[in-house]
């Protein structure tokens, strides 16, 4: 579905155009045409094929999805795969949008996510200086707006994590619902990791010394991307050594407990052990036991066993077995 197809001319927005009358907006030097579509089909595809020259591999590459995190040039051309990430409640949709930029055009195809870059076009159109530069920093600013939603998502993240470890020590938590939300963290910690990791080496590339020709003065726009994916890099491997000690907290935790319960059966067994224990030595029914005769000899026994027990009692107590 065509979202957009706008002509920019040094930096200002021309006018929306056709994407069939594109051909007639890339003639002149200083002019670019943006497309952005959101979960193209063949067709759709193959006409802006047509209309840019894009390279077949990289069009393939759209049309089918779930590409890693890459960047690749292609003659004086780039192909820019990204993930991205929007929350959902506690759930996390992840989705995909390829960039395709040329000298006189960008394009942006958007898969699998409702968010689209609406406020990036805005953004741009409000600084026609850098808008100016063209193709090469509206990639910028898509790619920035990409990797600046991935922050929210760690910040969601981490707040559900405090949350699960406070109630790793709540008296009335759950040990399964909290290693099995632990877990969950972990799975969409790894899903961020997937976007962020190979895209700091593609950003780094974009960033480098040997930068793509079309990229020619914006290489310190695309050094802040990559220092802020360094940045989340180390925050996703910070939450994951979190997380992972968080699981050690909880088995430990489960533990202990079982370790509590184990003492509190074991005194309620030697309670319940000496009564059994006298009780069985007067049921052997031998003719010649002491103390059988005695008129008051039930009273006493009952007693001595009361008495054992309540100091068993209070001993188990003062040493929180009980």
């Amino acid at each position: 579905m065509l979202i957009n197809c706008v002509a920019y001319q040094d930096g200002r927005r021309l006018d929306s155009i056709r994407p069939e009358d594109i051909h007639l907006y890339m003639d002149r030097l200083g002019r670019f045409v943006w497309v952005a579509l959101r979960d193209a089909d063949v067709p759709m595809l193959q006409q802006m094929q047509q209309q840019f020259g894009l390279h077949p591999l990289a069009v393939e590459d759209a049309c089918h999805g779930h590409q890693r995190p890459k960047t690749e040039e292609f003659g004086d051309s780039l192909f820019v795969v990204l993930h991205m990430l929007e929350l959902d409640g506690d759930e996390l949709r992840t989705g995909e949008v390829n960039i395709f930029a040329g000298p006189g055009y960008v394009l942006s195809v958007r898969s699998g996510v409702e968010k689209g870059f609406q406020d990036v076009r805005a953004r741009c159109e409000h600084e026609p200086p850098l808008l100016s530069h063209g193709p090469a920093y509206v990639l910028y600013a898509l790619m920035d707006a990409v990797v600046d939603r991935y922050f929210p998502v760690l910040d969601h993240i981490e707040s559900r994590l405090e949350d699960v470890e406070q109630r790793i020590f709540a008296t009335d938590g759950s040990a399964r619902a909290n290693i099995e939300a632990l877990y969950s963290l972990k799975q969409q910690l790894m899903t961020v990791k997937h976007a962020v990791t190979p895209l700091l080496e593609a950003s780094g590339n974009l960033a480098g010394a040997r930068s793509p020709a079309l990229l020619s003065g914006m290489r310190e726009y695309f050094r802040d991307i990559y220092d802020h994916l360094q940045r989340l890099n180390l925050t996703i491997d910070a939450m994951r050594e979190t997380i992972n000690t968080a699981i050690s907290v909880n088995l430990s935790m489960i533990t202990l407990q079982e370790s509590e319960t184990m003492k509190q059966l074991a005194a309620y067994a030697a309670l319940l052990a000496v009564p059994t224990l006298i009780v069985g030595i007067y049921g052997m029914n031998f003719d010649f036991m002491p103390e059988l005769k005695w008129r008051y000899g039930y009273g006493i026994v009952l007693a001595g066993m009361a008495l054992i027990d309540g100091v068993l009692f209070y001993r188990f107590r003062k040493a929180n077995w009980l």
